[in-house]
Formats: C-alpha cells, structure tokens, sequence
C-alpha cells in the first residue's frame, strides 16, 4: 500500500515553510471529523451522505500524495452514490494509513 508523503503540499508551498505548516495544521484539524462523520454516516448505512464525506476526503488523500488511493475513493464515492457498498474496506484502510501518518507529524 502506498505512504502518504508531503511532496503535494512541498511543490504547492514553493518552499514556504510556514505555509506547509499552516496546512499540515488545518489537515490535522479537519481530518479526524471528517472521518467521525464519515463512519457515523456508514453505520446508519446513510448512502449518499457517505458518499459526500468520500468526497470531502479524498481531497485531503489527494493532498497527502496518494494518487491510487484517491483513485479508489474516486471508485468508492460513485459506489456509494449508486447505493453499494464494494470498497469499503480498502476506503477504511486508507483513512487508517492517513491517521497513523498525521499523528505522526
């Protein structure tokens, strides 16, 4: 499985310190709500409400350098939207490597 990195927001800052901080920060804020919502919304089977915290999270796996994983959230989000479930799993899986890896920034 692929490691989240910091290249995405490293080109993006342009070597602004600062500004690579202030967006780990924001990423550290919003991040483990948005996974609250996402899996209260999963327990409640609420479809196409998992679908939208799908998609508010895979800007941030996009942000994190995961490219194939923004690829399944893609999968995942439409999945949803048609009301299955398929990817789940490897969804949850992805939002467990982000955790471990923004604790540990």
């Amino acid at each position: 499985m692929e490691q989240p990195n910091l290249s995405y927001i490293q080109g993006m800052s342009g070597g602004d310190k600062a500004f690579e901080k202030k967006l780990i920060n924001i990423i550290k804020l919003e991040f483990p709500q948005e996974k609250e919502v996402y899996y209260k919304n999963v327990a409640a089977k609420k479809h196409k409400e998992t679908a939208e915290n799908v998609h508010k999270l895979k800007h941030k796996i996009s942000i994190l350098g995961l490219e194939k994983s923004y690829d399944v959230a893609v999968a995942y989000e439409e999945n949803l939207i048609e009301g299955k479930t398929e990817l789940k799993k490897e969804f949850e899986a992805i939002l467990q490597i982000m955790t471990v890896y923004l604790d540990q920034l």
